[in-house]
């Protein structure tokens, strides 16, 4: 049975392994070659952070994670292993059961869209996105700092794709401004774009954007939810996949307040797959994301990186992970041999165990298991039984998933995409008034033109015309929803505010409102 200070994982021999709550967002690390286990030491843990309140984040990389939501079964093909280990362990109490659950899905297709603007990635995340060079990297930087000046929204990649091509059109001016912009590199830039379109890319950027305190909540019961990204076609894109991830973590730290080091973690985020996040990333970005991880803790977010190979994960950030789950590597090559010695070492000397020969040896199941102890130090490693979980170790079918999501606190939230006013809008705007006026100079004067009403609204006027549409559209909501009788989650008197101010944010822009923050990760970056 759990304590409530701490989460039981096995038993190494005869004694008992478990995390303190108290270093839980110490961070950690899952790691072992394919079918070792590492996917029910991470659903294991996963449900036992939801039973004591603690929210959790977690990739479906497999498509297998969502069974965590439903429970298990005696009919179960493995269900005789499952409960021969929970007895082995003295589980006495072990019984099959679910947990709460939210789906969520970049492509909206098997949980609730997920979302963020063009303007809060940032350039930073863009560029290594779209695999810029330092020069490019640097032009992106100038039109994301002109948009700022001018007020222009960066929502989505039309808006990115409308503001290349004024760059190119416009590249003499902006150069003399802020440096050289040649239309080759916007030119680079935007076929980068549109390779990310073609990738699905495009239905990640957009609104309403995603609510960070979405993925801290629990259910009436006290449970934390468990947030299980859909991943299976997003891995498909695995630099979209590690950068997504990555913003994810860059919110995280700037939403949240200091918490410093609480009774249990606020959220618990589990980073599948952690090899892409470093793949082929430059130094100083490795340096920024060792930053984000040491300082988020103090925000009451436990990181842990699941991987095949321990060594995947850079020293610097390696040396950040008290909480080690070390399932079995196999010695076929010099990288093997070299990455069963790394592992080995990070570990706190067991006299009692050879750990190089150990982690060899391990069985499905099996792992070398050391956790922060009150005081903060290791315990000393022990080859441990892992648990087994209580919920279906398995994927859900269709008919499962859509009854979950139905349910969901977010149900109707990000369903529709909304497109209010921004870049793309207002540079067509601004093109087709410069050729109205272009054809009426040549049939009169520029001096006679001068003298007219400007054609496009001021920036009060456009801010008070779409703060009313928005007023006007979410009281027609509130009208239908009373008709239909169908509820949404989101608040539609909350939406017109939300929408007026961001129509007065884009009319203003400039100088007042044009240094918006970012992410964390755009942040330190510059």
């Amino acid at each position: 049975m759990e304590h409530a200070e701490e989460i039981f994982l096995g038993l190494g021999g005869d004694k008992r392994q478990s995390l303190n709550l108290k270093r839980a967002n110490r961070h950690g690390l899952i790691a072992g070659a394919t079918g070792t286990g590492k996917t029910v030491t991470l659903q294991g843990l996963a449900e036992s952070f939801s039973a004591n309140g603690v929210p959790v984040f977690v990739a479906d990389v497999k498509g297998d994670l969502a069974g965590i939501s439903m429970a298990g079964s005696p009919t179960f093909k493995h269900a005789d292993s499952l409960e021969k280990r929970a007895k082995l362990l003295g589980m006495d109490d072990y019984a099959y059961s679910d947990n709460p659950a939210i789906f969520w899905d970049l492509y909206g297709k098997q949980g609730h869209p997920v979302r963020t603007t063009i303007s809060e990635m940032g350039p930073l995340l863009l560029a290594r996105l779209m695999n810029l060079n330092d020069t490019q990297e640097g032009v992106l930087n100038i039109v994301f700092r002109y948009a700022d000046e001018e007020g222009l929204l960066l929502l989505n990649l039309d808006d990115l794709q409308s503001m290349l091509a004024y760059t190119a059109e416009n590249a003499k001016e902006l150069s003399a401004k802020y440096g050289n912009v040649s239309r080759a590199s916007v030119g680079a830039i935007q076929r980068q774009v549109l390779q990310l379109d073609s990738q699905g890319a495009s239905q990640f950027f957009g609104e309403p954007a995603l609510e960070i305190d979405d993925f801290i909540t629990c259910d009436d019961q006290g449970r934390g939810y468990i947030n299980v990204l859909a991943a299976d076609q997003l891995m498909r894109s695995p630099k979209l996949y590690a950068t997504f991830l990555l913003w994810l973590l860059s919110e995280l730290f700037e939403t949240l307040p200091e918490v410093g080091d609480p009774d249990k973690p606020k959220l618990v985020f589990f980073f599948d797959e952690a090899h892409l996040l470093f793949d082929d990333a430059p130094k100083a970005l490795e340096d920024k994301i060792e930053q984000v991880v040491r300082l988020i803790r103090s925000k009451g977010v436990g990181v842990y990186f699941v991987t095949q190979n321990p060594v995947d994960i850079p020293e610097e950030i390696a040396g950040q992970l008290g909480n080690r789950v070390q399932h079995a590597l196999r010695a076929y090559t010099p990288r093997d041999k070299k990455a069963i010695k790394a592992a080995a070492d990070t570990f706190r000397i067991n006299p009692d165990l050879d750990v190089e020969e150990a982690i060899s040896q391990l069985r499905v199941g099996e792992a070398l298991v050391s956790t922060l102890m009150e005081d903060g130090a290791p315990s000393i490693v022990e080859r441990t039984m892992i648990k087994p979980p209580r919920s279906r170790l398995g994927p859900l079918t269709a008919k499962e998933r859509a009854i979950i999501t139905s349910i969901s606190p977010y149900e109707g939230k990000y369903d529709e995409e909304v497109d209010r006013e921004s870049a793309e809008e207002v540079l067509l705007a601004k093109a087709a008034n410069a050729a109205e006026v272009a054809k009426e100079i040549e049939a009169t004067s520029k001096e006679e033109v001068a003298k007219k009403p400007r054609k496009t609204k001021s920036m009060w006027e456009k801010a008070t015309s779409a703060a009313t549409r928005a007023v006007v559209s979410s009281a027609a909501l509130i009208v239908v929803s009373k008709i239909t009788g169908k509820k949404s989650r989101s608040n539609p008197a909350a939406r017109a505010a939300s929408a007026a101010a961001g129509s007065i944010g884009t009319s203003l822009g400039g100088s007042m409102l044009g240094s918006f923050a970012r992410n964390i990760m755009g942040g330190l970056m510059r």
